[in-house]
């Protein structure tokens, strides 16, 4: 079924785009920031002595604390404006970066990255409903997939603490990138403001009201039938992505015989490649299908999911490299597509005054899943399972997760259009 699309907003002025590109940069150091020191395990074990399960402890507790707190980061994002939040949260967490570059015991280690947790949990959920609140309607998937390759580009960088403890001492590479975020930080207190507060056809409600309380705002996101299967995607979401970033190297090294560095990269660097590719080519795909079928930032994340699920299940059952490599192309792809598409979905099925909370309960279940899938993984391999069969269930959990987007689609999206149409006549008369 085609739905007509509603009438689209005017396309956004230049400083939309300026938005884009001032938090393209807050992208890229939250995920370096957060990576970083998984890189620099030898130099930081030398330093300060420690097991290899208390390293790991250093970024479980990052994750916990992150998806704890993520809820109530998108909360006050609705309440207290974007801009302020993203500042703070940039201004914080970069101060938790430069202190860890201080730290002279494995609690001060601990304590820091439980606060860069806590802070950067405030980010991500601002910085999307922000992008939205700019990019109103026909470059709405483009500009969030932009700002998502910034965290790509995070990542990759993430993997140079090793260089960079080189050059610096593993200290003074935090203590240097704290002080480039809070320089940032002033960039943005002079540049960044919040979009204009008046109406928009993005918004169901055309009355004005107050801004609900918390409870009020989790009733109006929970009792919706479509944000509750997109809820349930990303826990599938967070399973796929969690098992493949912790179990995929050592998998392609067994299965292959490729040593660390081949194995790391080919677990890395064509999925990262994919994703860069995956976000801009859907976004603008979303974008332009969106002005004639309502639902298109729900059908192209949901084809690509289905098309990555045999992809994966592939990748985990041949015996031929360049075809594993090839579904792990077509696995990026799809998880650049729902990246470009998920704040932009968010938006056409929930009241935006609660998107950025919304996004916060996506950030839970995605991280809480994610984290408890890894260690079952790893249970499962202790146990004798083949890794092979956690990427095979990999698969099957994409393929659940596009028919979860597509049972999301009709009705939320027919409601909210005929809603936007009823807006706009009722504002022509």
């Amino acid at each position: 079924m085609t739905l007509s699309a509603s009438p689209q907003p005017r396309s956004p002025g230049s400083y939309a785009w300026a938005v884009v590109g001032l938090l393209f940069v807050v992208a890229l150091l939250n995920y370096m920031d957060r990576l970083l020191i998984t890189s620099m395990h030898d130099p930081i074990r030398a330093a300060i002595p420690m097991s290899d399960g208390r390293f790991g402890l250093l970024t479980s507790v990052f994750l916990w604390v992150y998806a704890a707190a993520s809820p109530a980061g998108g909360f006050v994002a609705d309440r207290a404006g974007r801009r302020g939040v993203i500042i703070a949260s940039l201004f914080f967490w970069s101060a938790a970066t430069f202190a860890t570059g201080f730290a002279h015991s494995f609690a001060q280690l601990l304590t820091a990255r439980a606060l860069m947790g806590l802070s950067e949990a405030c980010y991500l959920p601002a910085a999307l409903a922000l992008i939205s609140d700019f990019h109103p309607g026909p470059t709405r998937s483009l500009a969030t997939g932009v700002h998502m390759v910034g965290l790509y580009v995070g990542a990759a960088l993430g993997g140079l603490g090793g260089f960079l403890a080189q050059h610096f001492g593993w200290a003074g590479a935090f203590r240097l990138l704290g002080i480039i975020g809070v320089a940032y930080g002033i960039v943005l207190w002079i540049g960044l403001r919040d979009a204009d507060k008046s109406p928009t056809l993005d918004q169901p409600e055309i009355e004005q009201e107050e801004e609900s309380p918390i409870a009020h705002a989790l009733r109006g996101l929970l009792t919706s039938r479509a944000f509750l299967f997109l809820l349930a995607v990303n826990v599938l979401v967070g399973v796929v992505n969690w098992v493949i970033y912790g179990w995929l190297p050592t998998y392609l090294g067994e299965r292959f015989k490729l040593g660390l560095g081949a194995a790391g990269m080919s677990a890395t660097g064509y999925i990262q490649a994919a994703s860069f590719a995956g976000v801009l080519i859907a976004g603008a795909a979303s974008d332009r299908w969106s002005r004639s079928n309502s639902a298109a930032r729900a059908i192209v994340p949901a084809v690509a999911f289905v098309l990555a699920g045999p992809a994966l299940m592939l990748c985990a059952s041949t015996g031929f490299l360049v075809i594993a490599i090839g579904g792990l192309i077509v696995y990026g792809l799809a998880r650049g597509a729902f990246d470009a598409n998920q704040m932009p979905l968010l938006r056409e099925i929930a009241d935006q005054r609660f998107s950025a909370t919304g996004y916060g309960l996506f950030n839970l279940v995605s991280t809480t899943a994610g984290d408890v899938m890894v260690y079952a993984a790893g249970a499962m391999r202790d146990s004798g399972v083949n890794l092979s069969h956690n990427f095979q269930i990999c698969g099957g959990g994409f393929m659940l997760a596009g028919v979860l987007l597509w049972l999301a689609r009709p009705r939320e999206l027919v409601r909210n259009a005929r809603t936007f149409s009823m807006s706009s006549e009722s504002a022509k008369m």
